[in-house]
């Protein structure tokens, strides 16, 4: 079994997006899918890689996790209207 990033694909509900991918990336998200697909006896759209692919990526990007906890603490809570 090969070591790739993503395991099992959750079936969430979809909030839905509109992006526009250079035809290489959809080439590379396709074969990702049918790699992955293979792993796991899956047939995946290469479409439902790309949630999962962006929650990894941000969740090991240590810049982005350093910056929102300081964002997080730095913004003031909100206080109760009177």
């Amino acid at each position: 079994m090969s070591k790739l990033k993503l395991g099992n694909i959750r079936d969430d509900k979809p909030v839905k997006l509109t992006v526009d991918l250079p035809a290489q990336v959809h080439r590379d998200l396709a074969a990702y899918a049918e790699i992955l697909g293979q792993e796991n006896g899956q047939k995946l759209e290469p479409a439902k890689l790309i949630a999962p692919m962006l929650e990894r990526f941000m969740k090991t990007d240590r810049g982005f996790a350093k910056l929102r906890k300081e964002r997080r603490f730095a913004s003031p809570q909100s206080a109760p209207e009177r």
